[in-house]
């Protein structure tokens, strides 16, 4: 498989990275990007992959998937100077926030063959997950080379509606802001509480990654582990009153309806034009 990143920012990287580490060769993979510093960066980093300054003919010759990996503001002039050269291509992979399938279908000259995708920032630990929505034109082939690249960077959640990429922004695209969000509350608490620095961010840290793991390892729900932990009478019993007296929960179920519906408000003003 023969994969063109066009932008070759962190996210870009990090899956070309995973791509690489899951056994591609370098030579497999082209970057476009405007900065010869970030070329360079690339081709000493990846000794074999080639880089272009611009998403010419040559830039996606063979290629077996194109993945636009700008930022939303940079999709359609990135996608008006890919239009000539990709009739060949057989899948379009965007990754870029917001950008609606129809749009790019449109500053691409009418290509059709577009997979959208939504990863987050864990993408660059390998450990992201990627909310996936694929037109009617792609096909199975299309859909199984996007599933490889963004598999590099984590799991892969597919979409039956390009609408759902909306909730998907808002739950896990937005979703490390509100976990770092948590962790410096509890990091903080923790230095109130008379721990030095370093190990409060321990305390902290510790608890977030093997609460998780131990969501991951149960059968049962996240409200049953939460009852599991709260003893009547207890600290935690204590703790979560508190933090139900606040609304804490309700004000976070609404921090990310808050978070889809602005990506569903960028989404639609992208395409304007």
């Amino acid at each position: 498989m023969s994969i063109t990143f066009i932008g070759a920012g962190n996210m870009a990287t990090a899956i070309a990275g995973g791509l690489i580490g899951r056994g591609r060769r370098p030579g497999e993979i082209a970057f476009v990007d405007p900065v010869a510093e970030q070329r360079a960066k690339l081709a000493a980093q990846y000794p074999g992959a080639r880089t272009f300054a611009a998403p010419g003919a040559d830039a996606v010759a063979g290629a077996t998937i194109v993945v636009l990996a700008v930022k939303p503001q940079q999709m359609r002039e990135a996608c008006t100077a890919l239009a000539p050269h990709v009739a060949r291509v057989p899948v379009v992979l965007s990754i870029a926030a917001g950008t609606r399938s129809r749009d790019i279908a449109r500053w691409l000259g009418g290509y059709a063959r577009i997979v959208r995708a939504m990863p987050n920032t864990p993408a660059m630990v390998g450990a992201g997950i990627s909310g996936v929505y694929a037109g009617p034109d792609v096909d199975v082939a299309g859909r199984a080379a996007a599933t490889a690249v963004l598999e590099a960077a984590g799991e892969v959640l597919w979409c039956a509606r390009e609408e759902a990429l909306d909730a998907v922004t808002g739950v896990s695209a937005s979703g490390p802001a509100y976990v770092f969000y948590f962790l410096e509350a509890l990091e903080q608490a923790a230095l109130e509480l008379g721990f030095a620095e370093a190990d409060a961010r321990r305390l902290a840290y510790a608890t977030f990654a093997g609460s998780v793991k131990l969501a991951q390892a149960s059968s049962l729900d996240p409200a049953t582990l939460r009852a599991q932990v709260t003893s009547k009478g207890g600290t935690t019993e204590r703790g979560v009153a508190t933090l139900d007296a606040g609304s804490v929960r309700q004000t976070f179920i609404d921090a990310v309806k808050a978070a889809a519906a602005r990506a569903q408000e960028l989404g639609a003003a992208s395409g304007k034009d």
